[in-house]
């Protein structure tokens, strides 16, 4: 297909080979378009975005526009993807606020439609957006996690590595890896043991990540002295959990009163 002629390409955009962009799609100056990617009808790629090879922007999305934050002044911004990307019907995903600096998603992510991305998000590989999740700024999230529809969250927030984040979720705080985090404000639930073992972890690793769930948000110890004890599981899924927490700056989502999650 290559080029469709109602397309609008710039002269200024590079791209690729075996690149196709379908009818009225608009890709502006100051763009790299990597190998094998596909810009469908209407999709619009600003300046400032690099995509990697074998990305998907399909119809109506919006890659790499202008930052919506008040103190943005213009310069050199940008926006940078991985590999393997799928940007659904109607995704907004904007560049870095900060001159010089870069919105970054890594490979294989799927933002389902009308998902939105904000400026200075960093996404992980195979991150999972469902259909209007709202993400604002500075936000970062895990590799493989999985973020439920209407979900949305805070600036400077994080999401762990195989967390999932239930539907409409408000997310104010950090929220644990390899945990189901849901509600509104968002609180631990248990461990996302479907999608563990999805990611290939055995028994005796949910054993130890169910232990250290029950030492963090359910002994009632003091965090520090909990965070001693999950050091002594000497488990790098764990010790994993223990960097996460000792490196919040919001503070973690912890647990609802007992009884109300499962592991």
């Amino acid at each position: 297909m290559g080029v469709h002629p109602a397309a609008i390409v710039s002269p200024g955009a590079q791209l690729g080979r075996e690149v196709e962009v379908g009818p009225f799609a608009v890709i502006e100056k100051g763009t790299t378009i990597g190998d094998g990617c596909e810009v469908r009808a209407h999709a619009t790629v600003k300046t400032g975005t690099c995509l990697g090879r074998h990305n998907r922007v399909h119809e109506g999305a919006v890659i790499g526009g202008e930052p919506q934050d008040l103190s943005f002044e213009g310069g050199e911004t940008g926006l940078v993807t991985g590999d393997g990307n799928v940007f659904r019907e109607g995704v907004t995903v904007h560049r870095s606020t900060r001159p010089g600096g870069a919105t970054v998603i890594g490979s294989e992510c799927f933002l389902m439609a009308y998902a939105h991305v904000a400026h200075d998000n960093r996404l992980g590989d195979g991150v999972l957006l469902a259909n209007n999740v709202m993400l604002a700024g500075h936000v970062e999230i895990g590799p493989r996690a999985f973020l439920g529809g209407g979900a949305g969250v805070h600036q400077f927030c994080r999401v762990g590595r195989l967390a999932m984040i239930g539907g409409l979720s408000k997310v104010v705080q950090d929220c644990l890896p390899f945990v189901i985090t849901d509600g509104s404000p968002a609180r631990a639930r248990g461990l996302n043991v479907v999608g563990l073992r999805r990611a290939g972890l055995v028994a005796s690793q949910l054993r130890t990540l169910k232990e250290a769930y029950r030492l963090l948000l359910r002994s009632s110890l003091p965090q520090e002295e909990a965070l001693g004890r999950l050091q002594q599981l000497q488990d790098p899924l764990v010790d994993e959990m223990v960097a996460f927490v000792r490196g919040s700056k919001r503070g973690i989502a912890h647990a609802q009163r007992a009884g109300t999650d499962e592991v």
